[in-house]
């Protein structure tokens, strides 16, 4: 295609490009801290119900103390805590209810007399020792209302369904550039605002519209990184957007860790990448969605300006990125640009993912990719529990061990290619689960070791499959393309929790399942063409070709071999 001859005569990846690169990706930290603060916004500590009067003691099994608060930190839940008011009752506490003894003889442990029991009656004493302040303390979300609390996640799961479909369709009919600065400003405002939530459903609200706006800006930023860097580099320009995610997980855990205040944590949060409201409005739209638009003398600009900024005397015009056969048809438009309003374009939606036989089963296997890497993903990060160590390293450790995986796919994407990377990795990952089954549950280290490596297979599959996404599919509807992607990936995060339930059933039927599809979907994989060194498309017809080129020669080279050796 005609458009990527801009890399060629003005650089893949320099100084212009890298400028608009690393501000585009520092503001995809945000998405990771938003898509991850839940964690510490609705974590529940040890507690119990509270009592009338003043405690004076506590026994909880062979321990004794003065107050609730040496003893919180132990509490397990198994057992009541036993209490002495300075009224001289005793009350059985445990986290849904409490028990008064009637005519204890002795400050004991075990009581075998009558008890009268009752509900907290939103009478709580949360564990401050962790968590200083948490939306659950703040408003009680536990025991009958612990259902509100565990909302909160799926809630803004579903915000980041609705705004990757939402969000990648408007990219495709206003320009990339607008929503990203549009998603930026509302990431800004709405991160504040959830501090300030007067009570739980404002503060489930602003969470669903935050979580639509940082899925949108997610899943444009994809295409605008893509589409403004060469092949060259565009493999390493779209991984290394999943590892700004990675370190906005790491921020969650080290912003956790400072601040135990929830509302406090979350202003902090919201105002980390705050810098990249000053100059977003300076970002240009990219050359290809120009072009594909018809809009040639913006195109000329951009190609100038960025000759200028990297120093290079720019001869390019925008009528030398045209098709050959559309040239003289389109140097016509160029010169009435100016004076004749642009003719209504046709409306594409999500079913022009579906106009041919050739695509449908491209889209069908595309979006069952994205399904598998999400649902892998977080089966193997919720059912990770024997980490051990402190709660915030081992959220910034998962933050960071992502990091190697990406790099893994980068040096495999560029060298072997794009199907024959994200293909071995999920069979990779279905035989890793299909092992954890088959290991012996004694084996602990083995079963962790093969959880690992599931884990690393399925991130560098769902690492890559953004950018092979972009390059499946033309840019008439790229933008569309990965974010209806990207709902499936959301899908797929909605269903893991429930998915991690069935282990209630069967210890090892969760990585059953994953690995079952993992090994089916990498399979059909293989059927998906390359896009190693292919440029992007423009339209469908070129997308439908993709893969097809190949075998064409392939016979070609055959008849001239069969042909010479009659001869």
């Amino acid at each position: 295609m005609s458009v990527e001859r801009i890399f060629d005569e003005l650089g893949h990846f320099q100084r212009f490009q890298a400028c608009l690169y690393f501000a585009a990706v520092f503001q995809a930290i945000a998405c990771g801290i938003h898509y991850l603060a839940s964690v510490f916004l609705v974590e529940t500590p040890n507690f119990v119900c509270g009592v009338p009067e003043n405690i004076t003691d506590v026994l909880y099994g062979n321990l004794t103390s003065s107050g609730l608060g040496e003893v919180l930190p132990v509490f397990s839940g198994k057992g009541p805590l036993v209490v002495r008011t300075s009224a001289g009752e005793q009350w059985e506490l445990s986290r849904c209810q409490s028990a008064l003894r009637i005519n204890p003889k002795n400050f004991t442990y075990d009581f075998t007399g009558n008890r009268t029991v009752s509900g907290c009656h939103g009478n709580f004493v949360f564990d401050h020792t962790e968590v200083q302040q948490s939306i659950v303390t703040d408003w009680d979300l536990v025991c009958e209302r612990e259902w509100l609390a565990k909302l909160c996640q799926p809630t803004f799961m579903m915000g980041v369904l609705i705004g990757a479909v939402m969000f990648g369709d408007i990219a495709d009919r206003v320009g990339r550039v607008r929503i990203m600065m549009f998603t930026s400003l509302c990431q800004f405002a709405l991160g504040v605002s959830v501090a300030f939530s007067g009570n739980y459903y404002i503060f489930v609200v602003l969470r669903f519209l935050l979580a639509m706006v940082s899925s949108g800006y997610l899943v444009v930023v994809f295409v605008y990184v893509t589409e403004f860097t060469g092949n060259k580099v565009r493999t390493w320009t779209s991984m290394h957007v999943h590892a700004a995610f990675a370190v906005g997980v790491m921020v969650v855990a080290l912003t956790g860790y400072l601040v135990r205040v929830w509302w406090i944590y979350q202003i902090i949060l919201s105002i980390c990448t705050s810098p990249f409201l000053l100059f977003c409005w300076k970002f240009p739209e990219t050359p290809f969605y120009l072009m594909a638009k018809g809009r040639y003398q913006e195109v000329q600009i951009l190609l100038d300006k960025i000759g200028r900024f990297n120093g290079l005397e720019c001869k390019l015009k925008a009528e030398d990125l045209l098709e050959p056969e559309k040239m003289e048809c389109d140097k016509a438009l160029l010169q009435k640009e100016a004076e004749e309003p642009l003719q209504p374009e046709k409306r594409l939606t999500i079913l022009d993912l579906f106009g041919s036989w050739r695509m449908a089963s491209r889209t069908c296997t595309v979006w069952a990719i994205w399904f598998i890497g999400s649902l892998g993903y977080y089966v193997f990060s919720l059912g990770s529990v024997n980490l051990g160590g402190n709660q915030y390293m081992n959220l910034f450790v998962a933050g960071a061990v992502e990091i190697p995986s990406y790099l893994v796919g980068c040096f495999a994407m560029d060298r072997i290619g794009r199907k024959k990377t994200c293909a071995p990795a999920l069979i990779l990952a279905g035989v890793a689960c299909v092992l954890i089954v088959v290991v012996p549950a004694k084996l602990e280290s083995l079963v962790v070791a093969l959880s690992m490596i599931g884990k690393f297979a399925v991130a560098i599959a769902f690492g890559l499959v953004y950018l092979y996404t972009c390059e499946l599919y033309p840019t008439i509807i790229r933008s569309l393309a990965v974010g209806s992607g990207s709902m499936m990936c959301r899908v797929g995060s909605v269903v893991a929790p429930f998915c991690v339930y069935l282990a209630d059933v069967w210890i090892y039927l969760p990585q059953l399942i994953v690995g079952i599809l993992a090994f089916i979907i990498g399979v059909l994989t293989l059927l998906l063409p390359e896009t190693l060194g292919e440029p992007l498309t423009s339209t469908m017809e070129e997308a439908e070709a993709l893969g097809q080129q190949p075998a064409k020669n392939k016979k070609v080279e055959e008849g001239v071999e069969l042909n010479q050796t009659k001869a």
